[in-house]
């Protein structure tokens, strides 16, 4: 089912456009939706969605530099420095300079971080599974599927094009 992007269907057509059938549109409610009702269940922990997707990241170990969770989150590094220092006030994190290059900033959990941060998982778990209601694995898989080749596709768009 490839298709190079010059036969394509063109699902939108500019005169026709409405936001109820947009894709993007309709992603952006989605994922205002999950948030909301992520940052109404972790407020308990004094949590907003700037602070515990970092958290959630440092936890996983997929990062430990602010340019690595600003990359990694598609966020601007002044904007993760900002939630970085809430999270730092609350002793949930803590900034270690690297021993090799003094330039680098290491991100590391306390261990009321890591309690908190376990918190995460369990209430993404829920909201993700009440967003899906009604949808049996195989669609849940499609979607998957379906959102990383939506992924892929606007990854290859910000590539420069091969000559």
């Amino acid at each position: 089912m490839n298709q190079d992007a010059s036969s394509a269907p063109e699902f939108y057509v500019p005169g026709q456009y409405r936001p109820d059938q947009s894709v993007g549109f309709l992603m952006k409610r989605v994922l205002s939706s999950i948030l909301a009702q992520a940052d109404e269940r972790l407020a308990a922990y004094d949590l907003t969605h700037a602070q515990w997707l970092p958290l959630f990241k440092l936890a996983m170990k997929d990062c430990d530099t602010v340019a690595e969770l600003s990359r990694g989150l598609e966020l601007d590094p002044g904007a993760m420095t900002r939630s970085l220092d809430r999270l730092e006030a609350k002793g949930l994190v803590r900034r270690e300079r690297s021993t090799e290059d003094r330039r680098v900033v290491h991100l590391v959990l306390t261990d009321e971080g890591r309690k908190v941060a376990r918190k995460v998982p369990p209430v993404m778990a829920e909201v993700l599974n009440k967003h899906l209601q009604g949808f049996d694995e195989a669609e849940w898989k499609q979607l998957i599927g379906l959102l990383a080749r939506m992924v892929a596709n606007g990854d290859a768009m910000r590539q420069p094009p091969v000559e």
